[in-house]
């Protein structure tokens, strides 16, 4: 074969020459003119040859299904339409404490421990309820002062001397003030006001509602100033520690609901909302906390340190989408086939965006209302590479033909000559 080849480009080279050498005589005219039409009608005869060979009248890659085949394979037709998008982030999240509702008991006077009143870790005390009593010389002392001002003030107070009047009152306060300083609360001072006597231990109480965490006063023990003795928590809020990942992160806004369940209390759910973004990823799991806050008023459910599952629903808007099903990805390219009516298909590119549970945004590459294939895109893909691997053999084909009959005609026109 390649030797006849070769032989037939040498002939048309020879009479490429012949003719160029006898250009100027007119008689050899004619059948140089009669070759090339013959080789003209060769050409068309070639083209219309590939034109019909199969292939390649969809180069696009189209391909025709008819309906049977259709039912056969299962294939299936969605609409890309505008729809509303919700996606739905799930993590898992640990209960801790409210730490704005953290408290830590301690004195800022010197003494000893008398009593206890709250004597074991985890007893639930209200605002206002004893913790225990302290003995103090310092504060038995202020108590005294306070006694003497306030008569003094009683004795003076209707003295025509204003000077007179005002330095009684300035001490009274003053002594007043140091009692508030180190924390006697107004009602203990009124009782003092209304016995006339200093009493020898104070009561130290509960500045709020919560749970023992912590306690280390016993009874005759000596406190030093700031000393911590208790320390109290309100679980009537708790927080929630949740790790987002990386990519999740645009989604997630200050302020959203957020859905919690715990595994010991199956069916039932408690709401909460984001309350912080922290502002660092951990570099090995590529993920960022986020705190959530939730109310714990019902029987005090939730308990720091459990573990809980965290649900975040994100509102996207109206999207474009179709059901994830009808997009094809290789890892470069994402393609859908579009339906074109008659049992033709044909791939088109697409550009996506976010994926929420089965449905798939579309940024770029389709209009609202286009039809696409929502099933069995792998059999129209594999269809369509076929399709188009035999229009490209049967382009080639169609090409090596033209050339042969171009020589050939070629030849034809030298042997006429």
């Amino acid at each position: 074969m390649l030797k006849n080849r070769g032989h037939a480009l040498a002939v048309v080279t020879l009479i490429l020459l012949s003719a160029g050498c006898s250009q100027g005589k007119a008689p050899s005219g004619q059948p140089a003119q009669q070759g090339q039409q013959t080789m003209h009608a060769e050409k068309s005869a070639a083209t219309q040859e590939m034109k019909g060979m199969p292939g390649m009248a969809m180069p696009s890659g189209e391909i025709m299904v008819d309906p049977a085949k259709q039912q056969l394979i299962g294939l299936r037709i969605a609409e890309a339409t505008y729809q509303p998008l919700e996606k739905t982030i799930r993590t898992v999240g640990r209960i801790e404490y409210d730490e704005r509702k953290l408290k830590q008991i301690n004195t800022k006077i010197d003494g000893w421990i008398e009593h206890l009143y709250v004597d074991f870790t985890g007893k639930f005390v209200k605002k206002g309820d004893p913790l225990f009593t302290i003995y103090s010389p310092e504060l038995l002392s202020t108590q005294e002062e306070y006694l003497l001002a306030l008569q003094a003030k009683k004795e003076i107070g209707g003295s025509p001397f204003s000077r007179v009047a005002a330095a009684g009152n300035s001490l009274l306060e003053a002594a007043r003030r140091r009692l508030l300083l180190w924390d006697i609360t107004s009602e203990q001072i009124a009782e003092l006001e209304q016995s006339g006597k200093p009493t020898k231990t104070l009561t130290i109480v509960s500045p709020i509602n919560g749970f023992v965490i912590d306690k280390m006063a016993f009874e005759g023990m000596r406190v030093e100033l700031s000393m911590v003795l208790y320390k109290i928590a309100d679980l009537s809020t708790v927080w929630v520690y949740a790790d987002i990942y990386e990519y999740e992160l645009p989604l997630v806004k200050v302020g959203e609901q957020a859905t919690v369940r715990l595994s010991y209390y199956p069916g039932q759910t408690f709401q909460g909302r984001i309350i912080y973004l922290y502002p660092y990823l951990d570099s090995k799991t590529r993920t960022a906390k986020v705190r959530l806050e939730l109310p714990n008023t019902t029987a005090w459910t939730l308990k720091p340190g459990m573990f809980a599952d965290v649900e975040l629903k994100v509102a996207l808007g109206r999207r474009l989408a179709v059901p994830q099903e009808a997009i094809l990805d290789s890892g470069t390219r994402q393609i859908v086939f579009v339906e074109k009516g008659k049992g033709h298909f044909e791939p088109k590119e697409v550009t996506l965006g976010l994926r929420v549970d089965e449905k798939q945004e579309i940024r770029s590459g389709l209009t609202p209302g286009t039809r696409v294939v929502a099933s069995a895109n792998f059999f129209l893909d594999s269809e369509s590479k076929l399709r188009e691997s035999m229009g490209a053999m049967a382009g080639m084909a169609g090409m090596e033909r033209m050339r042969m009959g171009e020589i050939e005609g070629m030849q034809g026109a030298g042997g006429g000559q």
